[in-house]
């Protein structure tokens, strides 16, 4: 499979990732490892995972297959959010022991999600813990994953330039929000890993909507969307939550013989994009804990179906087929601005409820 280098680390990753946060089954260790070693034989080389990905089995099936693949040929990945630098050295122990290995290629600081809070994992010790641990030899490389937008995001790289890779979501919905910061991990040449190439869910499950993601040779909108990521000079690799076999073999097939989209088709995709899908949500879920339980994140899932162009009706049946809820239980909102003040794209959410609020009229 086609690699790439990850920014100055020495290490060449396969241009399509393992994802560890969607095994079907994910209590059959053995049987969900069988889905890794499957990507392993066709070549996927960079394994991510994390605590509490699957109800915190993910990092017990990757040690389940990485028992069977050679240690010099995959790269895995994992993450810890604590800020306490204490906390921090044993959760990374804990993912040691768990995956079987000696040491963690890419340890992330896990899951930053406003301005402010790389600084709380700096005071906290995290952060020293990290580079600690990276001269001890547990961890190979320091990297972090971000749910900023992208001026935050370089104003993070810029405060700690020890870093040597980052991931972060991205795909050919919600590009504009997130081009600045891969532009800055390309002027520093760091490696990027992407989450959520394809929309969550939201691009297959709209193959009509979204036809004009495909060039000439495009078997699937899927396939598309895959090639939009890997085609960034600045992405490294693309991480899919693969849950078969199937899937693993389809997003092979994406990037094999492929080596990037002439100039002329992506800017074609992104004036399409922003045009017809401003506003639109990249279901980071960072709003969510709303303090009178709204079930924020489902509504504002449930409101891109209208940016899709289904309308007020895409918004009621996704809401009725998809959660199982009804527009009423928005009218809950006290107005109290917690959501948008988390929300890391700055939606209007609020006036969002509203407006899904008042469709229990229609």
């Amino acid at each position: 499979m086609w690699t790439k280098a990850y920014g100055q680390t020495g290490k060449n990753v396969t241009v399509i990732g393992f994802g560890g946060m969607r095994f079907p089954e994910p209590k059959n260790h053995d049987g969900s490892a069988e889905i890794v070693l499957h990507a392993f034989e066709r070549g996927i080389n960079y394994f991510d995972t994390a605590p509490f990905y699957c109800e915190d089995n993910s990092e017990l099936i990757m040690g389940a297959a990485f028992k069977h693949m050679p240690r010099e040929k995959y790269y895995c990945s994992t993450k810890c959010m604590d800020a306490d630098g204490g906390k921090f050295r044993a959760s990374l122990e804990r993912s040691l022991t768990r995956l079987g290995v000696e040491q963690i290629d890419f340890m992330h600081v896990w899951c930053i999600v406003r301005p402010g809070q790389w600084k709380e994992r700096v005071d906290g010790g995290a952060v020293a813990a990290a580079f600690r641990a990276k001269e001890e030899g547990l961890v190979g490389h320091v990297v972090t994953s971000v749910h900023l937008n992208g001026a935050e995001t370089c104003e993070l790289l810029e405060a700690e330039p020890r870093l040597e890779g980052l991931t972060l979501g991205y795909n050919a919905l919600n590009f504009p929000f997130r081009g600045q910061a891969l532009e800055g991990a390309l002027s520093r040449q760091m490696g990027v890993v992407t989450m959520n190439p394809l929309g969550g869910g939201v691009i297959p499950t709209h193959a009509g909507r979204l036809g004009f993601l495909q060039a000439p040779g495009d078997r699937s909108v899927i396939e598309a969307a895959l090639r939009f990521n890997i085609s960034h000079p600045a992405i490294t690799s693309a991480l899919v939550g693969f849950s078969s076999k199937e899937q693993v073999d389809q997003a092979v097939a994406a990037a094999e013989g492929f080596r990037g989209y002439p100039a002329s088709h992506i800017e074609a995709v992104k004036g399409q994009i922003a045009s017809a899908f401003d506003g639109f949500c990249t279901m980071c879920g960072y709003c969510a804990g709303c303090p009178v339980d709204v079930a924020i994140t489902k509504y504002m899932d449930s409101y891109n179906y209208s940016i899709l162009g289904e309308g007020d009706a895409g918004i009621t049946d996704r809401l009725k087929w998809h959660w199982g809820m009804a527009p009423d239980d928005a009218e809950a909102c006290i107005d109290c601005g917690e959501c948008e003040a988390k929300c890391t794209q700055h939606l209007p959410i609020r006036e969002r409820l509203r407006h899904i609020a008042g469709l229990k009229q229609k």
